[in-house]
C-alpha cells in the first residue's frame, strides 16, 4: 500500500483555478454514493462477487489527510489484519459504502467527504473539522457471515429443505472463519467454528452420488479440528479427530501426521512412530514429518535413559550389601 497522497498520482500544488490536489483527483473518480460524497478510483481490479451487506471483511487500509505525507490511520503494519464486520466494526459510513463496491483482491482509492467520514467536528487532535480524507483499501477477503448465521439458526428440518450445495457453502464459510481465527492464534474460537461446520455436515443426509462431496468437506474440517486441539494442548481430542479423518482417507499424510503428533504428546512413542512412518511413506520428503520423527527419536532416547537410570537406582547395592527393595 502506498505512502502519501502526493505519491498516489495527486500532483502537488494548486493550479490556476485554485483547485486542491483532492479536488483535481476527484474529477477522474467514480461517484458511488450518488451525491459525490464517496468517490472511487480502482488501482487493481478484483475478482468474484461483490462484498455482501453484513459480511465480515479482511482489509488493509491507510487513511490520508490532504497535504500530509504520512497516514493518520493504517493497519498495514499488522501481519494478519483483524476480521471486521460491516455495520459493527467499521465506523466510517464512506468506508462501508466503498467496501460494498469491492471484490476480493481489489485495491482502490477513495475520497470521503466530511459527511461520509468524520463530519463537522472531525476527530481531534488528528482530524480537523470538515475534512475530506483519502483512503487506500485492499480487500483481501470477505466472509458472508449473515448467510451462515441465518442458516445455522434454522432447525435441522428447516435446513433439510435447502439443497446440499447450500449446506456445503455454509460449512465452508464456517471453516474459513475458523481458519482466520486460527491464524490469529485464537484456537478455542477456531475450534468452535470448526465444530459448528462439522455438525452441519453430520446432520445432513446426502444421496450416494453426492456423499463424496460431504466426505471431502468433513475431511478438511476434521484435520483442522485435530490441529486446533494440538494447539490447545489436548492431544486425546486431537488424536480422536485425526483418526476420524483417517476413516475417510486412510492414507492422508496430514491426518497421519496429526495423529503422530498427538501420540508423541501423550508419550505413546510406539503409536507415534507407527503414524509418523505411515505419513512419511506417503510424503517421503515432507520436512515437518521428518523433523517430527527426529524429535520422536530424541524423546525416546531420553525416555530410555531415564528408565535405565531409575532401574539402576532401584537395584543399586546398598552399604550393607543388600539392594534397594530387599527386606
Amino acid at each position: 500500500m502506498g505512502g502519501s497522497a502526493r505519491n498516489q498520482g495527486v500532483p502537488e500544488g494548486d493550479d490556476a483555478l485554485g483547485q486542491s490536489p483532492y479536488q483535481r483527483l476527484s474529477q477522474r473518480m467514480l461517484d458511488i454514493s450518488g451525491d459525490r460524497g464517496v468517490l472511487k478510483d480502482v488501482i487493481r481490479e478484483g475478482a468474484g462477487d461483490l462484498v455482501t451487506p453484513d459480511a465480515s471483511v479482511i482489509v488493509k487500509y491507510s487513511g490520508y489527510l490532504e497535504h500530509m505525507d504520512k497516514p493518520f490511520d493504517s493497519n498495514c503494519f499488522r501481519k494478519t489484519p483483524r476480521l471486521m464486520k460491516l455495520g459493527e466494526d467499521i465506523t466510517l459510513w464512506g468506508m462501508e459504502l466503498g467496501l460494498l463496491s469491492m471484490r476480493r483482491g481489489e485495491l482502490a482509492r477513495f475520497l470521503f467527504k466530511p459527511n461520509y467520514a468524520y463530519g463537522t467536528l472531525g476527530c481531534p487532535p488528528l482530524i480537523p473539522p470538515n475534512a475530506t480524507v483519502l483512503f487506500e483499501i485492499e480487500l483481501l477477503n470477505f466472509l458472508d457471515s449473515a448467510e451462515s448465521d441465518e442458516f445455522c439458526a434454522l432447525s435441522a428440518e428447516e435446513q433439510d429443505q435447502f439443497p446440499l450445495q447450500k449446506v456445503l457453502k455454509v460449512a465452508a464459510t464456517e471453516r474459513e472463519f475458523g481458519n482466520y481465527l486460527f491464524r490469529q492464534n485464537r484456537f478455542y474460537n477456531a475450534k468452535v467454528r470448526y465444530k459448528r461446520a462439522l455438525l452441519l455436515l453430520h446432520r445432513r443426509a446426502a444421496p450416494l452420488d453426492e456423499q463424496h462431496l460431504v466426505e471431502a468437506a468433513k475431511l478438511l474440517i476434521l484435520l483442522n479440528l485435530s490441529f486446533a486441539y494440538l494447539k490447545l494442548d489436548r492431544p486425546i481430542k486431537a488424536l480422536r479427530y485425526g483418526e476420524q479423518a483417517l476413516l475417510i482417507d486412510q492414507k492422508n499424510a496430514k491426518a497421519l501426521f496429526r495423529c503422530g503428533q498427538a501420540c508423541l504428546l501423550m508419550t505413546e512413542y510406539q503409536k507415534a512412530r507407527d503414524f509418523l512412518v505411515r505419513a512419511q511413506k506417503e510424503q517421503p520428503f515432507n520436512h515437518d514429518i521428518n523433523n517430527e520423527l527426529k524429535k520422536l527419536a530424541s524423546y525416546y532416547r531420553d525416555y530410555v535413559d531415564k528408565e535405565k537410570e531409575m532401574c539402576h537406582r532401584m537395584f543399586a547395592p546398598c552399604g550393607d550389601g543388600s539392594t534397594v527393595g530387599e527386606t
